[in-house]
């Protein structure tokens, strides 16, 4: 598949628009909430509970906190043409702050749960996407001011479609940490850094190592190989399986490597556990 991209701006990761003539798959990290508005083509979206198909003209939610895998498919004719715009945590607490008073106190009302919510298109997101398009289309920078008040604006569309935004998007409880073992556990296989972890768990790199060191004697790259090697024990173990194929399943990147990391904590190779799982299985 051809991964060329025709047309990509990014505005202080804020606002980025892409086209793209061709299908292209790929897994989003969202650490901030994200509005989606797909102008031509159609995005396929799969999240924790549903896919979804946006079509032309059509708007989705994305929560923060998340993966999902995203496929981008031109159609009729047109390449896949998207905007994306972040609403970044000091943003909304800005807004937040400044409206505190005069928000809604919806007692009982849980935020919105799902990690996909599709849009209705209203005329306010009409407008708000329009707007952006003499930026995205021109390739002229907008300031940093601007794209301020454009969060704004974002903010007040959802809170006008949806109650359950209020708690969605001011959620700033502990500065938006999650918890880190069941992030780390639900993660471990992925490509992702140590500062990609801090960011993702909502911390700074200093303050995860710190919080990790009190659940852990093992520092946090070394966990992450430790339960690597054990994933792909067990899946060795299970049989099934090529050497290989576990290598990359639990997120090694380099064979050599994941033989030698493999022997080096259990005294035998991967080849070795497989083969004696052969041999006991007859």
């Amino acid at each position: 598949m051809n991964e060329t991209i025709d047309h990509l701006i990014n505005y202080g990761n804020i606002l980025l628009s892409c086209s793209i003539p061709h299908d292209m798959h790929l897994e989003h990290r969202m650490p901030a909430h994200s509005i989606i508005f797909v102008r031509s083509g159609k995005l396929v979206i799969e999240g924790r509970e549903t896919t979804d198909e946006v079509m032309a003209d059509n708007f989705v939610f994305v929560r923060r906190d998340c993966s999902v895998n995203v496929t981008k498919e031109p159609l009729d004719g047109h390449p896949y043409r998207g905007i994306n715009f972040s609403l970044p945590r000091k943003e909304l607490k800005e807004y937040y702050n400044r409206v505190a008073a005069t928000c809604k106190r919806l007692h009982g009302l849980g935020p919105i749960g799902k990690t996909v919510n599709v849009l209705p298109r209203t005329v306010a997101l009409k407008s708000l996407f329009d707007s952006f398009l003499p930026y995205t289309d021109s390739g002229e920078t907008p300031s940093d001011e601007w794209l301020r008040l454009k969060v704004h604006e974002a903010v007040m569309c959802l809170l006008a479609i949806d109650d359950r935004f209020y708690p969605t998007l001011f959620d700033f409880n502990e500065a938006w940490k999650i918890d880190l073992l069941d992030f780390m556990e639900s993660n471990y296989t992925e490509d992702l850094t140590l500062d990609e972890f801090a960011s993702y768990t909502g911390r700074s790199l200093a303050t995860f190592k710190r919080d990790f060191a009190k659940i852990s004697t093992l520092s946090p790259q070394r966990w992450i190989t430790e339960r690597r090697l054990e994933e792909a024990r067990r899946l060795l173990l299970e049989g099934g399986v090529s050497a290989q194929d576990v290598c990359y399943r639990v997120g090694f990147k380099n064979r050599s490597h994941f033989s030698q990391a493999f022997k080096k904590q259990y005294g035998y190779s991967p080849l070795h556990c497989l083969k004696q799982n052969r041999e006991d299985s007859f």
